[in-house]
């Protein structure tokens, strides 16, 4: 793999892409600095080595230029995690960014306004991708977030650098972390999928079954199941047009000798709310004008035991709506159960928007192998799929 590792950046200017799509709260505080922290190690490795850093990004979906979406917001915050003052240019293409790039000394970082400002950007525009490649010697992608578009930043850039272009740290880590579960995985393998709907699963699903002994599903599309074999499961989330298939998916498991272990109990509720009667009964014999919300007790133990088994686990979605404090239990305690195997030498990666969302509020991130930053991306990876943004490197 072309990683940043090979490179010396002495007098050289590098364009790093990295996701600094981050959460802003109403005074335009940054309120996770995850993805910035995770690109920090890239961006220290060519200053280190006595280069100079340009920096580009888009930050949440503008129609044009929006104040609310500028990337100035987060130059303080870039500054304080980095250590070294980023310099702010208001646009990413054009004369006064030229000459702030020309003009930028070894050991400078420079960031660019949002990409999406332009259309360009999505169209994966070549003029544009041709511009932004004019302002540095070399290229890194070290976005995984956003390495499943064909953006111009993304993977139309880099055949501008074809000898100088360059896997990131964090992109770097995040493919082997993936690789790690698909390819090259101490056996038993678990897969743990949440989340509301089969059908948007069933990409992952359908790649992974030759490659893992135990698929955990949990969240809603637990009950498509729960129906499609028969179960009653009052007004719980259900894919009716989708029953089939949960019953097709059921039976290639079978066959290649997977285990598929559904929750057997659920913490019902009257109505989806965090203040609603509640009670735990068997998943299939949920009453009418009740719904599941959280996996039972029963279960917990049920998955903690095929956890504490595994050599390598997955785990893409929560078991239950953990936001709301009383259909919490059944993620918390499946966290529990990674962390405890991860403790005990297994390999775990955690990875989709919601699933990492429960591991930072539960506190779970140090106590599990990798945390990923891209939750599409790493969907799309586990699909079997190569995303633009990776394959413009290695092409």
């Amino acid at each position: 793999m072309k990683t940043i590792q090979q490179v010396n950046f002495e007098n050289k200017k590098a364009l790093i892409r990295v996701d600094f799509n981050v959460p802003l709260d109403e005074n335009f505080q940054v309120t996770d600095t995850t993805r910035i922290e995770a690109a920090k190690p890239s961006i220290i490795k060519v200053l280190e080595d006595g280069g100079s850093v340009i920096l580009m990004s888009h930050l949440g979906r503008p129609k044009g230029v929006e104040e609310k979406f500028s990337l100035k917001h987060i130059v303080s915050k870039v500054t304080e995690i980095i250590g070294v003052q980023v310099k702010f240019v208001s646009d990413c293409v054009g004369e006064e960014v030229e000459e702030a790039a020309k003009s930028l000394q070894n050991g400078e970082v420079l960031l660019l306004e949002n990409l999406r400002f332009h259309p360009e950007e999505k169209k994966g525009d070549v003029a544009f991708a041709e511009k932004l490649a004019s302002l540095a010697d070399i290229y890194i992608n070290d976005a995984f977030g956003t390495a499943h578009r064909a953006h111009a930043s993304t993977a139309i850039i880099a055949q501008f650098f074809p000898n100088n272009k360059y896997f990131g740290f964090l992109l770097a880590k995040e493919i082997e972390s993936i690789d790690k579960v698909l390819n090259n995985s101490e056996k038993p393998v678990t897969a743990i999928l949440g989340g509301a709907k089969v059908s948007s699963k069933i990409g992952v699903i359908e790649n992974i079954l030759d490659k893992v002994d135990h698929i955990i599903v949990g969240g809603g599309m637990t009950f498509t199941f729960v129906k499609a074999l028969g179960g009653k499961i009052g007004n719980s989330l259900c894919e009716d047009d989708k029953l089939q298939l949960a019953l097709d998916i059921l039976e290639k498991a079978k066959a290649k000798n997977v285990q598929i272990h559904l929750p057997v109990d659920a913490v019902i509720a009257d109505a989806f709310s965090n203040d609603a009667n509640t009670q735990e009964v068997d998943t299939n014999e949920i009453p009418d004008g009740w719904m599941g919300l959280d996996t039972g007790s029963k279960t917990a133990e049920l998955f903690a035991e095929v956890i504490a088994q595994s050599k390598t686990i997955l785990w893409n979605g929560p078991l239950g709506v953990f936001e709301l404090d009383n259909f919490a239990k059944g993620t918390i305690e499946l966290g529990n159960s990674i962390a405890e195997a991860t403790k005990n030498g297994a390999f775990s990666l955690v990875g989709g928007g919601d699933s990492v969302a429960a591991v930072k509020k539960f506190g779970f991130q140090d106590k599990v192998s990798y945390v990923s930053t891209g939750g599409g991306a790493m969907l799309e990876m586990l699909e079997g799929r190569t995303l633009p943004g990776i394959q413009a490197i290695l092409d």
